[in-house]
C-alpha cells in the first residue's frame, strides 16, 4: 500500500450536495503511521492525539477551511442533537447524528465501515449528518435527523441526501440471525439479503438499506456513492478488515458537512 502521508487528503464529494461545503475523507493525505497510517481521526484508535489534531485541521482545511468542527461521542444509536455552538471535545453528547443552521460550523461523523449519511436543505440553510451502522439504521437514526432538520425549517421533499463509503454487500458477511432482526421489523428488509458463500450466512448491503430508508422517509433524491471500505485498504479504514487481518488497531475516517 501506497504512503497515504504522500498524498494530498482526498475529498470524495456527493451529486447530490454540489456547491455545499461537504466530504467524504478516506486515509489519504494523513500523518498518522502504522496500522492507523493516513487520516486517521479517531481517539478511540489509539493514535497520538497530536497526531489525530493534525489530521482533523487538514480535514477542516480540505473541505472548509476555518470552519469551526462539531461532532458526537458515537454510541451505535438513533439519536440526533441540534448544534447552535460547539462544545467542548470533552462534553460531546452521546449521539450519532448532528444537525444544523449555522454558518462557519462543520458536522463530522467518523465511521470504519459503517454508513456516513450527508444531508441538505439549500432553501431552509439546514444541513445534517448521521453515523448510520446496522444498529442506528434499523433503530430510525436517519428518521430522527430528518425530524431534527425539520425542526429547524427543512422539509423532507426538498432535502437531499448522500449515502458516502461504507462496507459493501459482497464484503458483509452477517448470519441469519442478524438477517431475523431486520425480518422482524419489515419483511420487505428481505431484499436486502443475498445468499452467502457459506451455509447459513448472508451478504448484507447497508447502504442500500439506508437508502431505502431515507426515500421511505420522503428524501426525493439520494446519492449512493457505491465505495467499500472493506475493499479499498489503499483508501479507506475498516474495522471488519483490521478484525480479520488481526491488526492491533483501526482508523476512523470522518465526512463532513456544513451550511453554505
Amino acid at each position: 500500500m501506497a504512503d497515504p502521508a504522500a498524498e494530498p487528503v482526498e475529498v470524495i464529494a456527493a451529486p447530490s450536495l454540489a456547491g455545499l461545503p461537504h466530504g467524504f475523507l478516506g486515509r489519504r493525505g494523513g500523518v498518522s503511521r502504522g496500522d492507523v497510517a493516513g487520516l486517521n481521526v479517531g481517539h478511540g484508535s489509539g493514535d497520538d492525539p497530536a497526531l489525530i489534531a493534525e489530521n482533523r485541521a487538514r480535514a477542516i482545511a480540505a473541505v472548509r477551511p476555518g470552519a469551526r468542527l462539531v461532532t458526537v461521542y458515537q454510541i451505535h444509536s438513533p439519536d440526533c442533537v441540534t448544534v447552535a455552538d460547539p462544545w467542548p471535545e470533552a462534553d460531546r453528547p452521546r449521539a450519532d447524528a448532528l444537525v444544523t443552521d449555522r454558518p462557519g460550523l462543520l458536522l463530522g461523523i467518523f465511521t470504519a465501515d459503517c454508513a456516513p449519511v450527508l444531508l441538505a436543505d439549500r432553501e431552509a440553510g439546514v444541513v445534517g449528518a448521521a453515523h448510520a451502522g446496522w444498529k442506528g439504521a434499523v433503530a430510525g437514526v436517519t428518521d430522527r435527523t430528518i425530524a431534527a432538520m425539520e425542526r429547524l425549517g427543512a422539509r423532507a421533499s426538498r432535502i437531499v441526501a448522500a449515502v458516502g463509503p461504507c462496507i459493501a454487500q459482497p464484503s458483509y458477511e452477517v448470519d441469519e440471525g442478524f438477517r431475523d432482526r431486520f425480518l422482524a421489523e419489515d419483511a420487505d428488509n428481505a431484499r436486502f439479503f443475498a445468499a452467502g458463500a457459506r451455509t447459513g450466512h448472508r451478504q448484507f448491503d447497508l447502504a442500500g438499506y439506508v437508502a431505502a430508508r431515507l426515500a421511505l422517509a420522503g428524501i426525493a433524491h439520494v446519492d449512493r456513492l457505491g465505495l467499500d471500505t472493506y475493499a479499498a485498504p489503499e483508501r479507506f479504514f475498516s474495522f471488519r478488515r483490521a478484525t480479520h487481518r488481526g491488526e492491533p488497531a483501526y482508523g476512523r475516517q470522518i465526512s463532513l458537512i456544513g451550511p453554505a
